[in-house]
């Protein structure tokens, strides 16, 4: 076996060199909106040469970097029928962040993810896309925030793409040093342990294992510089067993089951004893109060969301029945209408992150409306699901 050989071209502290049982890793860290990064990523290669280049990329990311037309494969009506229709918007909400501050540095975000993949193709290199399917990520993230976090996380990412504070030449400097986006998660860790533990830890995990399965005595692997300790860190650990636990959605638990359908049998059961104790007439009027609780707000959401009129109607009509199953909510419904009646154009797809930006954007892009859509008319059967059930309980025990 020929003896390893390590790099003789001195480079930056952005590379760590890795001596990996018989095998040399280059992890290139990088900024994912720097031109720096972008130049270094192509040095490395150009001069290393190595037998495989390992990318923080998954499939599904590596598409919309080099693909031009990667809307038109998206399918919109299977992502709600899917319910990953709040995984879709924390996503682009993300992308939107990037991207705005890349508008600011003049480079697009992943430009330097890209340039590994084109220098690659370039030089017959084979490619390993490393990253964990951001689907899953997201909806690991998702599923392990409590609601009240939730709200927070949105309204965070929310508040920085609205943010129009000025950048000065320092700050834009040291931000082209940073991968942003890690940045921004370390900065929450505090206050949201899990979307941390989930973007980050687990990554890192996820991300040493693939690099350590892709074939070649010599590698370079291009990652954010948020990501370096983190995976050398499991290089000195077997985490192999790690990866379909981390890779999984996890199922919802028998608790919240219960909790889902009890609820409705709660309210079920109540206005049976109304009927039983004060008459008929009582439950209907209670039923009727429970139906209106919930069409109404429904509604008012989805005027509020300037929703295609039988979008309205159907939210009206769909929230009391869809409050009594915690398979499906009304906003799914509603979304899913929505979608049929008024779809989005390809080039709403390709200036959501533009549109994300300012607050008429939400009502004028259409994609976007169906996330207004989504939200409003499911706060509305929210709120009715409180003043409904509360009324029931109160009629009652009175």
């Amino acid at each position: 076996m020929l003896p390893l050989h390590f790099p003789s071209q001195e480079y930056p502290e952005d590379v760590h060199i890795i001596q990996y049982h018989d095998r040399i890793i280059l992890l290139v860290g990088t900024a994912h909106i720097s031109q720096e990064s972008v130049n270094l990523v192509r040095k490395v290669i150009g001069q290393e040469q190595p037998d495989g280049i390992c990318i923080e990329l998954d499939e599904k990311r590596y598409q919309a970097l080099t693909e031009k037309k990667r809307w038109q494969a998206l399918d919109l009506k299977q992502i709600i029928k899917d319910k990953q229709l709040s995984t879709l918007m924390v996503n682009l909400l993300m992308a939107s962040y990037q991207k705005k501050l890349g508008e600011k540095l003049g480079v697009k975000p992943g430009a330097e993810l890209l340039a590994a993949a084109q220098s690659a193709q370039e030089q017959n290199i084979p490619i390993s896309l490393c990253d964990r399917d951001v689907r899953i990520t997201l909806r690991r993230a998702w599923k392990s925030t409590s609601l009240l976090k939730k709200a927070y996380l949105l309204t965070t990412l929310l508040s920085s793409i609205f943010d129009e504070t000025e950048i000065s030449e320092e700050q834009l400097a040291e931000l082209k040093q940073k991968d942003v986006l890690s940045e921004l998660m370390g900065e929450m860790g505090a206050i949201l342990p899990n979307v941390k533990k989930v973007l980050i830890d687990e990554r890192d995990i996820y991300l040493a294992e693939k690099i350590k399965a892709t074939p070649g005595r010599r590698l370079v692997a291009v990652v954010g510089a948020g990501h370096i300790a983190g995976i050398k860190n499991q290089f000195c650990i077997n985490n192999s067993g790690m990866l379909n636990d981390i890779n999984t959605i996890p199922p919802v638990s028998i608790g919240w089951k219960v909790a889902g359908w009890s609820f409705p049998l709660i309210i079920i059961t109540s206005l049976v004893v109304i009927g039983l104790q004060k008459g008929e007439a009582d439950a209907g009027a209670n039923l009727l109060y429970w139906v209106l609780a919930h069409s109404i707000p429904t509604a008012i959401g989805g005027i509020i969301a300037l929703a295609h009129p039988l979008t309205i109607l159907g939210a009206l009509l769909a929230a009391p029945i869809t409050s009594m199953s915690p398979l499906i909510g009304a906003g799914y419904v509603a979304a899913f209408i929505q979608v049929m009646l008024s779809p989005p154009r390809v080039l709403e797809f390709e200036t959501v992150g533009y549109d994300m930006g300012t607050i008429s954007g939400w009502w004028q892009n259409k994609l976007l409306r169906v996330f207004l859509v989504f939200i409003l008319t499911s706060l509305g059967s929210s709120i009715g699901t409180y003043i409904g059930g509360y009324e029931i309980i109160k009629n009652l025990i009175s």
